[in-house]
Formats: structure tokens, sequence, C-alpha cells
């Protein structure tokens, strides 16, 4: 009886009390295998965090988390700013849940460089998936990361997987020679594009198009369906001049409408074979283990990174090399090895 006597400001004070209550490495692991989605939540938060004191708890979840068998699919979706991939994940992920799946959407926004914000709408741009109790979306800043992902998205995509996501899709923030980094966290990366915008011949020219798995010509309907045909040909045509993949697959083009939901189970269909047949190769299992390889030497790169930023002798011997770089008295390229050679001689 007591719960009904209470006001809406008790309600409210009472959510926020438990917001602010820190809860232990055990308790977050728990509730993420639970499936809880806050705890999920405050999980990616944690390891996003940049404070020393939140790096051993996060730590110990991934750990937790590692160590829980899954069975999931990770694919990747870039293409250029315009291409529709928020409105594709959104049309992909509802098809998925449908069909019985968990999906979670690791999508990354762009970080200003001036003023360091990001807007972090996908959830606005995602609104029927969102409310989709089977599905979770987290939007995360790419921060200084290159690549078109942010820098926790490997560890992000393990806690989805312990929380019983079997398909989990990471939309980049747009696609250039720098957007590769995703390739090196998924099974299967899809490469959206847009006939009738002079992509077909720049594509041949992207690096990108060797990354790929499959390419897939958005909104495809309407007055745009010929145009888009035409595209499938000339994409075609530009991916017999890459040599063949280390898998045996062939990268497949297809066309496809997230307005109109045309295209998209086939495009499924062709990932769960690209996936049986990595399986039967065992080249899945070799590329998940190369994967995490990667991941460690990356991690051993932004330590160090990190490590000599925070020395106080590096602020101030690079504080006074950059003022010598400004008078023209030496080189960035030598100021650069004075100062790694002062630092390590401390070590």
């Amino acid at each position: 009886m007591a719960d009904d006597n209470k006001t809406p400001v008790d309600t409210i004070s009472r959510i926020k009390a438990l917001r602010k209550q820190e809860l232990s490495a055990d308790v977050l692991a728990q509730g993420i295998f639970n499936g809880n989605k806050a705890m999920l939540a405050k999980a990616i938060t944690l390891l996003e965090s940049t404070r020393p004191a939140h790096f051993e708890k996060a730590n110990t979840v991934i750990e937790k988390c590692l160590a829980r068998p899954t069975n999931s699919i990770r694919l990747g979706i870039t293409g250029v700013p315009g291409v529709g991939k928020s409105s594709f994940i959104e049309s992909l992920g509802t098809t998925l849940t449908e069909q019985g799946n968990k999906v979670a959407v690791l999508a990354v926004d762009p970080t200003s460089s001036l003023s360091k914000g990001s807007i972090l709408g996908d959830k606005t741009r995602m609104e029927t998936l969102a409310k989709d109790s089977n599905a979770f979306i987290r939007p995360s800043p790419s921060g200084t990361s290159l690549g078109g992902v942010a820098q926790k998205t490997r560890e992000s995509i393990i806690l989805c997987e312990a929380a019983g996501y079997n398909v989990i899709l990471v939309e980049t923030v747009g696609v250039g020679q720098s957007e590769i980094a995703v390739h090196s966290m998924v099974d299967f990366f899809l490469l959206l594009k847009l006939s009738g915008a002079g992509d077909e011949l720049q594509g041949i020219k992207r690096g990108i198009m060797e990354m790929a798995d499959a390419i897939a010509i958005n909104k495809a309907d309407g007055s745009n369906l010929e145009h888009a045909k035409l595209a499938m040909t000339e994409f075609s045509r530009a991916l017999h001049l890459y040599p063949p993949k280390a898998n045996g697959w062939t990268p497949k083009v297809m066309k496809c409408s997230a307005m109109e939901k045309t295209g998209i189970e086939e495009i499924w269909e062709m990932v769960q074979r690209f996936v049986e047949h990595n399986r039967k190769n065992g080249f899945f299992e070799k590329n998940r283990q190369l994967q995490n390889k990667n991941w460690f030497l990356q991690t051993v790169d932004e330590y160090i990174k990190q490590f000599f930023h925070q020395k106080e002798t590096f602020k101030k011997e690079q504080a006074k090399l950059l003022t010598e770089i400004e008078e023209h008295k030496i080189s960035p390229f030598y100021a650069a090895k004075i100062l790694l050679d002062k630092i390590t001689e401390e070590l």
C-alpha cells in the first residue's frame, strides 16, 4: 500500500537515485546476461568512460562477457552520407526481429572537431526499431577514432552478444579510405551505394570496394529502379577487377529499397549463405581469431599514446618543441624523435 501513496516526484527521485547508484561488475554482468537493456547501456557507458577508476570495472565486465558462449553474426554497414544507412538498418532490423532474431545496432555518429559534440540521433531516425522489444540501439560518438567507428565498438559488440543479441549491426559514420576499421571487427561487410549519383565509376577507385563482401544499391524504387539495375551491372563489372577473396567468396551486387522493404530479405539470405560458406571452410573462426589479435595490437597502440600524453614531462617538452616548430627552429619530424627519446630515457 505504501507504494500506492508515492507521488510522481518520489518516483522520479527514486529513478534518479538508481541511475546514480554505483553498480558492481558482477551486478552489471548478471544484468547483461538477463537481457536487461538498462544494464547493458550502463555497461557500455562504463567502458566508454575515460576515467581511470572505471577501467578495471569495465575490464571485469568484458572478461565475464567473453567467457559466455555466443552464436552471433556481426554485420558492418557503410556508405556515403545520404545513401540511407539508417533507413536500411531499420528495415533490415525489423525484418530480422519479425523472424525471431534479437538485433543490436551500434550506430556511430561523427564528432565535431570544433565543439567535440555529437548529435546521436539514430534512435530518432530508427523510431520503429527503437520501440521493438527484441532490438537494442546504441548511438556512440566517434570521438578521435578513425575508421568510422567508436573507440569502444569492439567491446560493445562483446557485451551485446552476451546479452543474447544474435545479430549485431554496426553502422559507420560514412565511407572513404579510412572507413576500413569496421571491416576488422565484423563477419560480413556490406557497402551501400546509390545509383545515378556519379558513384559507379568513383566506386571503382575506392579501396573500400575491395573490402566489401557485397554491394547493395539502395533506393531502388519508383523511377530510380531502372537506374539501380544499370548500377548493378556497372558495379558487377568493377568487382571483377579485384583479386579473388581468401575465403573463396565471390562478392554479390544486389538492389533494395529500404522505404518499400524490397530486397531486404534477399540480402539477409545472402549474408546467411556467406556465413555458412565461411563456417564450412573454417574461415569464419580464423577471421574471428585474427580480429582479436588486431584488437589487441590496436589497443596497445591506444594505451601507449594515452600513457605518453598523461605524463607531465611529455606535456612540458611538447609545449617547448611546438614553440620551436612554430619559429622554424626545428622540423616536426626531428622534434617528435627528440620528444620520444627524452620520455623513453625516463622509463
